[in-house]
């Protein structure tokens, strides 16, 4: 079984700072950092760092080889990737003194996929392969509709969260993953209860995973829930945090068909993301998380 990541290729560029600047501030950083990022990157890597044969589609510009190369060091097919005459993506984060953090996206390249391009990638995958999406590409409702009609499991993380999500065919969507606030804003529900029933009331056959901060995450479908713990650590960085879980849960599902071993893999591998700097390189490998189980705790 092949996975398909048709998303995002960033730059980020990391500002560290006591506290996000507010309107008309001026404050200085403490210190500035460069990682390869985005979405789709990051996803493709914890995918791959998780066990899964992973395969990238997306777009980078001249300034992009090093996004390319990040992605086959760390085992991920990069042969789907096209290079456009465009800026590659990027994004602006600040880190604050607590380990949060906050984001500015430009899409570049990301917004460059073409109808031509999502057949081309769409002919290597067959029926019941998996397709990985976020909502940093363009056309994404067009690679949901062409993959649908192939028979691929489709799973999408709907961020950043924003008025095109609802236009996209989510009836065609068979896992969600997301956190509770994308939750939030897609149902109009504030409780995680709340968000799954009416998630799954809409989309009855899909599948929910509800990532909930420092609460955990639960997970739902038609026939049970399953709640899971974090585990504690210090937070230093949560940039990743949500890419190494959605990487780590959908690898782990597709490796047992457990998802309850899925969250709880999940659950200690972006325990571990959020213990490190950086985006891509705060991703642990399964062999790191596998010897870490008896050092982190569950709360």
């Amino acid at each position: 079984m092949k996975v398909l990541n048709y998303g995002s290729l960033n730059l980020d560029l990391v500002y560290h700072m006591e506290h996000f600047i507010r309107p008309g501030e001026t404050f200085g950083a403490t210190r500035l950092d460069k990682f390869p990022g985005g979405k789709g990157l990051n996803q493709s890597i914890a995918l791959a760092r998780a066990g899964a044969r992973v395969y990238h589609a997306g777009n980078v510009g001249p300034d992009g080889e090093v996004l390319v190369e990040t992605l086959r060091n760390a085992g991920v097919d990069t042969n789907l990737i096209r290079r456009v005459e465009e800026v590659t993506g990027h994004a602006v984060i600040q880190v604050d003194s607590r380990g949060d953090n906050s984001i500015i996206l430009y899409a570049g390249a990301n917004a460059r996929v073409t109808s031509d391009q999502i057949d081309r990638v769409l002919e290597e995958f067959a029926r019941g392969d998996y397709l990985i999406l976020q909502n940093e590409i363009n056309l994404v409702g067009e690679i949901m509709d062409k993959a649908f009609d192939k028979g691929m499991t489709i799973v999408l993380n709907p961020s950043p969260m924003n008025e095109e999500i609802r236009k996209l065919p989510l009836e065609k969507v068979s896992i969600f993953l997301l956190n509770e606030i994308e939750g939030e804003e897609l149902t109009g529900k504030r409780e995680p209860e709340d968000i799954l029933d009416e998630l799954l009331a809409r989309y009855p056959r899909a599948r929910v995973v509800l990532t909930l901060g420092g609460k955990g995450s639960v997970y739902g479908d038609g026939e049970e829930r399953i709640q899971q713990d974090i585990y504690k650590v210090e937070a230093v960085d949560t940039t990743a945090a949500g890419d190494t879980f959605t990487g780590y849960f959908i690898s782990t599902l597709i490796r047992t068909g457990s998802c309850r071993e899925a969250l709880d893999m999940a659950a200690r591998a972006s325990a571990l993301a959020v213990s490190r700097q950086g985006a891509a390189p705060s991703i642990p490998a399964l062999e790191e998380v596998r010897a870490a189980a008896g050092d982190i705790q569950e709360m």
